[in-house]
C-alpha cells in the first residue's frame, strides 16, 4: 500500500468526469494571482473564477520571490496575463514565525537550512508594500501592468483591497 493510493483512486474518479480538456493553458481572464499555499484558500472560488481563467502562483506567505517574478514573466509574455493580484491572508503561519525560528526548528531535527531564505512575514503590510513594489519596478514586465494587493480573511471569506 502506497502513501498516495488514496490520491490515485480519487484521480481515477475525477478523470471519469473530466471536462476541461479544451482549455489552452492561457489565462482566459488575463489574471495572475500570487497567494499563499494555505489550504484554506480556494483562489478560483473566492474570486469567482473557473479553471483556465487565471494563473495561480502559490508559496508560503504569498511572497514575490525571484521564482515568482520568473513565473510572472512567462505568464505575461506567453500565457495571456495582463494583471497581477498579490493576495495575502489572515492567520498566516508565515506571519507567526521568523526565519531564525525556522532555522532553529530544522536544526533541532539535524537539518541545516541556513542557506535558505524562508521569506517569513513578521509585518504583513510591509511585506505587501515590498512585494507590490518589486512587481511594479521590475524591468522584466511591461511598464504600467495593473498590480494590486489584497488581504483574504480566512474566517469570513471576504477579500479586502490593499490600500495603495
Amino acid at each position: 500500500m502506497s502513501a498516495f493510493d488514496d490520491l490515485y483512486a480519487a484521480n481515477a474518479t475525477f478523470a471519469k468526469e473530466f471536462g476541461t480538456s479544451d482549455l489552452t493553458g492561457r489565462a482566459a481572464r488575463g489574471l495572475a494571482v500570487v497567494t499563499c499555499m494555505d489550504s484554506r484558500i480556494d483562489p478560483l472560488g473566492l474570486l469567482g473564477l473557473k479553471p483556465g481563467d487565471a494563473k495561480i502562483l502559490r508559496n508560503a506567505g504569498a511572497r514575490v520571490t525571484d521564482d515568482v517574478l520568473r513565473t510572472l514573466v512567462l505568464a505575461v509574455y506567453l500565457l495571456g496575463v495582463e494583471r497581477v493580484l498579490v493576495m495575502a491572508h489572515t492567520d498566516c503561519g508565515m506571519s507567526k514565525v521568523t526565519d531564525d525560528a525556522v532555522h532553529d526548528l530544522t536544526q533541532s531535527h539535524g537539518v541545516d537550512t541556513r542557506m535558505l531564505d524562508f521569506h517569513t512575514v513578521p509585518d504583513q503590510a510591509a511585506a505587501m508594500r515590498h512585494d507590490l513594489t518589486r512587481i511594479r519596478s521590475t524591468p522584466f514586465l511591461p511598464p504600467g501592468i495593473p498590480v494590486a494587493g489584497a488581504m483574504y480573511d480566512v474566517h469570513t471569506g471576504l477579500l479586502s483591497p490593499y490600500p495603495d
